[in-house]
C-alpha cells in the first residue's frame, strides 16, 4: 500500500533530530510540504537540506521554543504566511525527565509541562479552527509508554504524557465531526540522538552501537526501534488511508510496555 499526502501541509515540533526528523522525511518524501520546528539552528538548518534533498515538496526550518507562548505564536503566523495553511500537526518536542518525586521542583514541573502539554495544547488551539474549516485535519501526539503505565521516579515526564493522553481523546472527540483526527503514539526505546546524547553526559566509554544493543535486551522484540518504523506508522495515521483511527493512542515499543 502506498501512502501519499498529496497537497497537505505538516508542521512538525522538535523536528530537527530523531523521531521528528524521520518523520518530516517520511512526510515529505510521500508529497507534503514540511514545517520543522526546533530550538538549535544549526541542527535546523541541516534537517532543511537533508529533508529537501529527499523529497521535491516545500521545506521550511523555523527556529522556536514551543514552550515559550510568544514565540509559538509568532512561529505559527510565519509558518501560515510561508505555506497558507496546516492540515497535519505532530506534536513531538520533548525530552525525558524525570526524578523522585521530592526533589522535583514547582519550576521543572512547570517547565515540563509548558514543553510537553501546554505547546501541544496552545498548537492544536490555532490548528483545530483552519482544519474543522477544510474539514480535513490529523493531529499526532507523541508520548511515550509512561502515559499508560507511568513507574516509580518517572515524573514529571510521566504526569505530562498521561495529560497528553487526556488531551488526545477530547481533541478526537471534538474534531470527528469535522473529520478532525487525533491521535498519539507512545515511545518506547529507539535509536535517536536523545540517548546518546545521555550516554555522552554519563561519560561512559560503551560504544553507541553496544549501547543500543544492550538497550534491546529489555524489549520483546529484542532490539531498540528504528525512527523510519515510527515514521512508517506516524505517515498512515495522517493519511487518507487512516481516515478511520482517531483518538487511540498506540504503543510503538516493540512490547516494552506491559499494558495495551
Amino acid at each position: 500500500m502506498e501512502i501519499r499526502l498529496d497537497g497537505r501541509t505538516a508542521l512538525i515540533t522538535g523536528g530537527s533530530k530523531g523521531l521528528g526528523l524521520a518523520m518530516a522525511a517520511k512526510f515529505a518524501q510521500s508529497g507534503a510540504d514540511v514545517a520543522i520546528l526546533a530550538r538549535g539552528a544549526e541542527a535546523l538548518a541541516e534537517a532543511e537540506r537533508a529533508v529537501a534533498a529527499s523529497a521535491p515538496t516545500k521545506v521550511r526550518a523555523f527556529s522556536c521554543d514551543v514552550a515559550d507562548a510568544a514565540a509559538l505564536g509568532a512561529t505559527w503566523a510565519a509558518v501560515i504566511d510561508t505555506f497558507g495553511r496546516v492540515d497535519i500537526l505532530v506534536n513531538n518536542a520533548g525530552t525525558s525527565r524525570t526524578g523522585t518525586f521530592e526533589d522535583i521542583t514547582d519550576a521543572v514541573w512547570q517547565a515540563d509541562l509548558d514543553l510537553k502539554l501546554f505547546a501541544a495544547i496552545r498548537l492544536a488551539r490555532l490548528a483545530f479552527p483552519g482544519m474543522k474549516e477544510r474539514r480535513w485535519g490529523r493531529i499526532v501526539n507523541v508520548l511515550n509508554i509512561g502515559a499508560k503505565a507511568p513507574r516509580p521516579a518517572s515524573a514529571p515526564t510521566a504526569v505530562s504524557r498521561a495529560a497528553g493522553m487526556a488531551l488526545t481523546k477530547v481533541l478526537a472527540g471534538e474534531g470527528a465531526p469535522y473529520n478532525v483526527l487525533v491521535n498519539a503514539m507512545l515511545v518506547g526505546l529507539f535509536a535517536t540522538d536523545q540517548h546518546v546524547q545521555r550516554l555522552r553526559r554519563q561519560g561512559g566509554n560503551v560504544p553507541v552501537e553496544e549501547h543500543f544493543r544492550e538497550m534491546g535486551k529489555r524489549i520483546p522484540l529484542g532490539r531498540v526501534g528504528d525512527a523510519e518504523e515510527f515514521a512508517n506508522l506516524a505517515c498512515l495515521l495522517v493519511s487518507d488511508a487512516g481516515s478511520y483511527v482517531t483518538g487511540t493512542a498506540i504503543n510503538v515499543d516493540g512490547g516494552l510496555s506491559p499494558v495495551v
